[in-house]
Parts: structure tokens; sequence; C-alpha cells
């Protein structure tokens, strides 16, 4: 990267790829490299989201990567209008595009000029009857919607709006649907997407209806597939190569509005006559070459969702797994349990791992050498949550994927198997602990006692010298504690005992809860066949101290029967039936006092 001028520009989208967002990064991206510039892109969306539409504003307030950054642009439906206020007041230049926003230099497609346009076409094909279906939601369409309105009113004809719900197949289906409950009440129709556009066709085709004989059908977006439909989409095209440029334009000049024109493009649809599919033998291997591409990009995502929910050899924190994917390097930011806004840097791939940073210096500064920008790379940057967690930032040297549908792209991909991969540990992990110890007190429970008893065991047939020590516990008065106040006063001495016994007893002892009120000790190491005397002394001082539960002075007694490994007795159920013995002993000693 010899000669770059050291500056980086963020992006904040909703996905880091797709033929929308991807192919405005990609655009912006090839600006700035051509004037030796970097691009980090940022997905705000939580990863694994369907789509931009029907997750709603991403709730996205970090500075991520700030400190780095020269300019901010914001894609649509990316972040709340706050979070850019706050990068200005940090001194970054933000760029808005498809959004209206006050104090901000925007960058908008020419929404309406291009569906005057194709109004006016479809009048030319003796169409009266226009409707226009849209997700208004969104402003870029409210445009869209303004540009019908304006060539109905100019030709003296009546709108008829309907709203799709979102930007995709389902939203167009959903108004096919409708028109034909209606008895088809309009002989042409724009379409707020091409996606629209497509769900839309397919619907009525299926009904039984002919496009363009029954329904002209315009799309917006002119987006690949458009041209390769039966019959081609007619499309109004967002040239987003220009908008992508003049995104990266406006960094460096004063708040200004810029407007980027779009295009109608006729085709069978709307009642043109077909021009034929473009055929020669560089189109032929460009197509080829994306089929390949989409199917090795299938096989790499199925390697990757066995990689990190199969059985797992390595740490997924590691980042192993990104050698399955196009990705170059990469690092892992998980948030600190004690420092807010910072990140540990734990995982490193083709990139050293290690440190913690702040998050307005995420990802580190080093991972943008690593980014060939003339080769389409960039760093993108994805969260790692779930609804059940908020693990971090994953960061990544990889190509603009510009040609998939929004949202299913690698990163988005990635970091959703990443996060669940996380979850499934931590699961994994309560479930071990499930099995393993008490539900109340968190104390080990028998199987795990049995274990460590018979680590004890082997270490005494290893070590001539060493002794262990079983001794069992039982609460004096304890039935009195739950008759008088309650089993829930009752369940909390429990956990109180359990907490005394830990903190008298060494780390490398054991206390384990059995049920009921017993507990036992297994003791790591004891002098001679009296040398748990002083330990039994202690724990017995401690359990009969009065404890103060829920407002209650709460007072039980203790029974302790001990057992010491050594002359030829290791063995631990022996040993447990032992101090089982000479805990009922002490009993009945107790009782004869």
């Amino acid at each position: 990267m010899g000669g770059v001028s050291g500056r980086v520009f963020g992006i904040l989208s909703p996905f880091v790829g797709g033929d929308y967002y991807g192919a405005i990064i990609e655009a912006v991206n090839a600006a700035a490299v051509a004037a030796g510039d970097r691009v980090m892109a940022v997905q705000t969306l939580n990863p694994g989201s369907h789509s931009a539409d029907r997750s709603g504003l991403p709730d996205f307030d970090r500075p991520l990567g700030w400190r780095h950054l020269s300019g901010l642009a914001v894609l649509p439906g990316a972040a709340a209008t706050g979070y850019a206020t706050d990068a200005r007041q940090a001194g970054l230049p933000v760029v808005f595009v498809a959004q209206e926003v006050p104090a901000s230099s925007v960058v908008l497609a020419d929404n309406r000029s291009g569906v005057r346009d194709a109004v006016a076409h479809l009048i030319e094909h003796g169409h009266e009857r226009i409707a226009f279906a849209g997700y208004l939601a969104h402003f870029d369409l409210r445009e869209r919607h303004a540009g019908y309105a304006e060539a109905l009113a100019a030709n003296g004809l009546e709108p008829l709006v309907m709203d799709t719900g979102d930007n995709h197949e389902s939203g167009g289906e959903a108004v096919a649907d409708l028109l034909i409950r209606a008895g088809m009440p309009v002989s042409a129709i724009v379409l707020g997407t091409d996606r629209n556009a497509i769900g839309l066709i397919g619907r009525m085709r299926a009904a039984g209806y002919a496009v363009p004989g029954d329904l002209a059908v315009v799309g917006f977006d002119d987006i690949a597939d458009a041209a390769y439909l039966r019959p081609a989409l007619s499309s109004v095209r967002q040239p987003l190569d220009e908008l992508g440029r003049a995104v990266y334009e406006l960094m460096d000049q004063p708040v200004t509005h810029r407007e980027v024109p779009t295009v109608f493009v006729n085709r069978e649809s709307c009642g043109c006559s077909g021009g034929g599919l473009p055929v020669s033998e560089a189109h032929t291997r460009a197509l080829f070459q994306q089929v390949s591409y989409l199917q090795e990009t299938l096989n790499i995502q199925y390697e990757l969702g066995v990689a990190l929910l199969g059985a797992q050899e390595r740490d997924p924190r590691d980042l192993a797994w990104l050698e399955l994917t196009p990705a170059t390097a990469g690092c892992l930011g998980l948030w600190h349990p004690d420092l807010p806004d910072t990140l540990h840097v734990r995982g490193g791939y083709r990139f050293p791992a290690g440190g913690v940073l702040p998050v307005d210096e995420f990802p580190p500064a080093d991972l943008f050498e690593r980014a060939y920008g003339a080769d389409g790379e960039i760093v993108f940057v994805v969260p790692v949550r779930t609804p059940a967690q908020d693990w971090g930032m994953l960061a990544a040297v990889g190509r603009i994927q510009s040609t998939t549908p929004p949202g299913r792209e690698m990163m988005n991909h990635s970091g959703s198997l990443l996060a669940k991969a996380l979850d499934y540990g931590v699961m994994q992990e309560k479930l071990r602990q499930a099995a393993l110890r008490d539900h109340l007190t968190g104390l080990p429970n028998r199987v795990l006692l049995e274990d460590r008893m018979a680590q004890a065991e082997r270490r005494a047939a290893r070590e001539a010298g060493y002794r262990f020590a079983i001794l069992l516990l039982d609460l004096d008065g304890f039935k009195a504690v739950n008759d008088t106040h309650g089993h829930a006063v009752g369940d909390q001495l429990l956990i109180q005992v359990a907490r005394r016994l830990t903190r008298r007893l060494r780390r490398t002892d054991t206390v384990a809860r059995l049920g009921g009120d017993e507990f036992v000790v297994l003791i790591d190491g004891v002098s001679g066949s009296g040398g748990a005397h002083e330990v039994i002394a202690a724990i017995k001082a401690t359990v009969t101290e009065p404890f103060t539960i829920d407002g209650h002075v709460v007072e039980v007694g203790l029974s302790i029967g001990a057992a010491i490994s050594g002359d030829g007795t290791s063995d631990p159920d022996y040993l447990l039936r032992e101090a089982d013995a000479a805990m009922y002993r002490a009993k009945s000693v107790e009782r004869q006092r």
C-alpha cells in the first residue's frame, strides 16, 4: 500500500455487502483508493438479521474506530441521526446517503426524475390506470412515490398507491394479491424496488396473469437479475458508482447536498419488445465466474457452519476458522468485563492479537495496513452478539461482496455463526456445571465429589506419604428451622452454610452437598491419623455461629464424622461409610448430653 495518505473513512451500513449497500461501499472504496485513502465498513445491524427493513433502526451508538477516521458516511437505516451529531462534535465530517439530515452533507439519488420518465413511458404505451407500490417508511421510497405523483398530476391521471411493507419479494407478492382480489383495477404499476417487482411478477404469473399483457411492470434499482427475468424487467437505474464517488468527494467539502440522476431502462415488462440477452464470449465467461463465485460462497458458508456449530476442536475466539473464508486477516475484540467501552483483542487470524483497546481505537490501526484497496479489500467490522449476549466486535480484511442480496454476505454470516458458537459454549458450560453442581448452593454434587475422591485415591496410591480425609457433616436442628421459619429461610441457611465452609477451607479442599442438610468435605493432604482434628474444630465453630436470615437469628448444631486414608484404607466408598458411621456416633453422643 505504498503511497497511501493514511486517511481512513468509515461507512456505517445496516449490512456491509449486497447488491445495494455493498455496491455503494464498493464505489466509495474505489474513489478512496484512487486518491490514496482507505475505507472501513461497519455493520450496525445484529449479525444474522434477515433484512434491514424488518429489523428497524439499529441500536448502534458506540464510537467505533473514530480515532482512526477522517470522515464518516451513513447509509440508509444504519444509525440514528444522534450518532452523526456525536461524530460531528468529535470533529468528523459526516455524509448521509439517501436521507435528508439538517446540518449534514447529503448525497441523494434523484429518485423523482427516473420515476417520472418511467410513468411517462407507460403513458406512451397507452396506460392510464397506473399504480405505485413501495415501502413508504423510507425516505428514498417516498421520493420515488413523489415522482410518480408528479407525473400522474401532469397528465391528469388519478393515483393508486399501496405500501409493500418491505423492499423485498414478499412485499411485491402482497401487492399482487391485493390487485388480484380487487379485480385488477390497474393496467400498469411502478414498484419501489426491483425485488418488489420480482415478487409481484412471480405471484401474478403463478395466478395465470401475463406480464406485460395483463399488467405492465416497472421496478427500481436495475439489479443484475433484472435483465435476465422473463420478461426482462424494466427498471430505473441508480448509478451507485456515481453515488459512492459523490459520498467520498463530499468528505472534504463544506456541508452540501448533491443529487445523482437516475435513468429509466425500458425492457420487456413495460411492453417494449425485447432486445434479447447480451451474448458474447466475454459476457459468458463473466457469468461463469459469477456462478463459480456463488458456488464457492455456498461451500464456504456450509464449512463455516460445520466449523463453528459442530464439534469444536479449537476455541472459536481464536479465529482459526477464518482460514475457511476469503478473509486475509482479522481480529476479535471482546468487551472487557470491568472497563466500559473497552475491547480485549483476543483472537487474531494472520494478525497479532492481544492487548486492550478503547472502542474508538478498534480495530487496531495495523489491521488497515493488511487491506489492499486496489483489489477491493477493505476492513469490515461486524457486531458479535445475540439476544442473549453482546460479545464484542469482529474485524476482518476481505473483498467487498456486491452481488449477493443484502445480508447474505460473508461478514454477516460469520458474525452470526461466531456469536451463536460463543453462546453455545456458554450453554455447554452451564449444562456441565448443572450436571456437576448442586443447584441450590453451587457446591459440587455427588458426581463431582466422586471424581475428586477418585483423584485423591489415585494420588494416595502414587505417593506413600499422602493422606486425605473425608468428613461427613449433618446440621442439627435444620428441620426445626424449616418448620419454624419456612423452607425459604431453610434454603438460605443451606446457602450461607455452604459459603462459610468454602471460605473456611483451602482451595485444594472440596466441599460438596449430598442433599438435604448433609455436606461432605474432602480435605486434601492431612498429617497422620489425627491430622483432621483442627479442621473439624474450625468447621464446627464456623457453622454453629448464629446466622441472620431475613431478620431472623437462626442457630443450628453440627455433627461431624471423619475418616482418614492410610494403612490400605484409601477406597473413597469405604471412607465415606466410615465417616457416616462416625457422624451417627457423634450424634448419639450429643443426644446423651
